[in-house]
């Protein structure tokens, strides 16, 4: 079943047709993820037959997929460039030249496509092969990579890795989506780019982001100083710009997928709303002094009952395998585009995001009631953000992160959303049949997209350690069968 069972058909790189220079300088939302490992993604197709016969595959459909691509970068310059620090400049820059292109891998595997689209966990080592390598060094860093591997007679996938600091999620899966519009429409050759529509044209202003001391924030020495702190070994040096290695953690490790269905979440939203009143947590200081427990809300997003029921199904099943391990954090992710002020263009391309860590004490997680008081706990971060803006503790985001791993606190993350609609990208053969989130075996991170089969739910990844995730198979789904 190891899909470690490929071979490298073609190594070639792939350009927009004609481009200006440009270069965009890294915003403070960009600089935070400077040395942060990629993103990874593969969208796994199912062809019909005849396209996934290797011959006509790499006659008919790769072709499609390189043209595509090349329309899609004349629109997406940057993606083509490299993360450079010019001489004299304060910051690093996004940089694309005439000339430069992307590295675009062709690969076959011999691996079961029925089982790597199975949900069921599977070796995490597994997905490793299928997503390439991004080139970085101390002088400059390519901004993505990408791999197209073919499964013969059955099917292909095209794995992404996108440098964090040039791309947060909306502008990947909006490079995608775009690719696979152009691909979907564009039958010919032509060198001219097929029109795209305005709400996927890049927005590359970056004069609408505010600086860092025009907001009164301060991020980018403590975080320097932290990153030497954690990687001793390699160069700390402020203006190195090689990724650090954040190594996949495979070894003993499985990868499945879990899926909640519209019907499950309401039952998940009920259960929190019967205890509400009945399960007090301990609130973050704020200036509007609201009581998140004093009155139930009306509403309560998935995205909200996805995040803190899985996380304490997670960290439940680790404290069940692992007893030393009981002390666990949660954070994530908000988007701050039509947050800031003024807002800015939901199409803006770079990284426009602000971290959030939930209030919730270490211990709580593996309480009996850990599920409402985490739902409740990140209900209120949100609601605490929306009232007194994305950047309210923003300052101290990153010492609080090193605070907890040195109390031995498990952290738990977020990649991806189940508003990107990944499962959209049709490239002209269809929906994806599958999509992960490679990158999340390298930290204790929850992969997150829309239920690929039904409308409204929400499709969960994770990468647990096997004894862990047999635990957590059997939580997850205890949780949701009718009491």
């Amino acid at each position: 079943m190891a899909s470690r069972n490929i071979k490298i058909h073609e190594h070639c790189t792939v350009a927009p047709p004609s481009a200006s220079q440009i270069s965009l300088p890294l915003t403070f939302f960009d600089l935070f993820w400077l040395r942060f490992h990629p993103v990874e993604r593969i969208f796994f197709y199912t062809l019909p037959t005849p396209h996934s016969h290797p011959p006509i595959f790499y006659t008919q459909v790769v072709p499609k997929l390189k043209t595509s691509l090349s329309h899609t970068l004349q629109y997406f310059s940057p993606l083509a460039g490299n993360v450079v620090w010019p001489n004299g400049s304060s910051s690093p820059v996004v940089q694309y030249t005439p000339g430069d292109a992307v590295s675009l891998v062709l690969a076959e595997s011999e691996s079961d496509f029925d089982h790597m689209l199975d949900n069921a966990p599977k070796e995490a080592s597994e997905s490793r092969c299928l997503v390439p390598h991004l080139e970085s060094s101390d002088s400059h860093a390519s901004v993505v990579a990408l791999q197209i591997t073919l499964f013969p007679n059955r099917g292909f996938a095209i794995g992404t890795t996108t440098h964090h600091a040039v791309l947060d999620g909306k502008t990947s899966t909006a490079f995608i989506k775009t690719w696979a519009s152009m691909c979907k429409i564009n039958d010919d050759d032509s060198e001219s780019s097929p029109s795209l529509a305005p709400e996927l044209e890049p927005f590359f202003d970056r004069t609408v982001i505010k600086s860092e001391k025009a907001l009164g924030l301060n991020f980018r020495t403590n975080w320097t100083e932290i990153l030497s702190q954690l990687f001793p070994s390699e160069n700390s040096d402020g203006r190195c710009l090689k990724l650090l290695p954040f190594t996949p953690k495979l070894e003993n490790r499985v990868r499945g997928a879990f899926a909640l269905t519209g019907e499950d979440l309401e039952k998940l939203r009920n259960r929190v709303f019967s205890k509400w009143n009945s399960v007090d947590i301990v609130e973050a200081e704020s200036k509007s002094n609201s009581r998140v427990s004093s009155t139930t809300p009306t509403k309560l997003s998935s995205f909200v009952l996805t995040c803190a029921y899985t996380s304490v199904c997670i960290a439940k099943a680790y404290a069940g395998v692992e007893k030393e391990k009981n002390k666990f954090a949660f954070g994530f992710t908000v988007d701050c585009r039509a947050r800031l002020d003024p807002p800015i263009p939901e199409n803006y391309f770079g990284n426009c995001v602000s971290g959030l860590l939930v209030d919730a004490k270490p211990w709580e997680y593996t309480e009996e009631e850990g599920f409402v008081i985490i739902a409740k706990s990140i209900y209120s971060k949100i609601k605490q953000m929306l009232e007194e803006g994305v950047f309210h503790g923003a300052d101290g985001l990153a010492s609080r992160y090193v605070n907890l791993a040195k109390e031995g606190v498990e952290i738990m993350g977020i990649a991806g959303s189940n508003r990107f609609g990944v499962y959209g990208n049709d490239f002209g053969w269809g929906k994806p049949s599958k999509v992960e989130i490679a990158s999340i075996d390298r930290a204790l991170t929850i992969g997150l997209a829309e239920n690929r089969e039904v409308k409204g739910g929400v499709e969960v990844e994770v990468v647990l350690k096997k004894p862990v995730m047999d635990l957590f198979q059997s939580l997850f789904a205890a949780g949701l069968s009718d009491e």
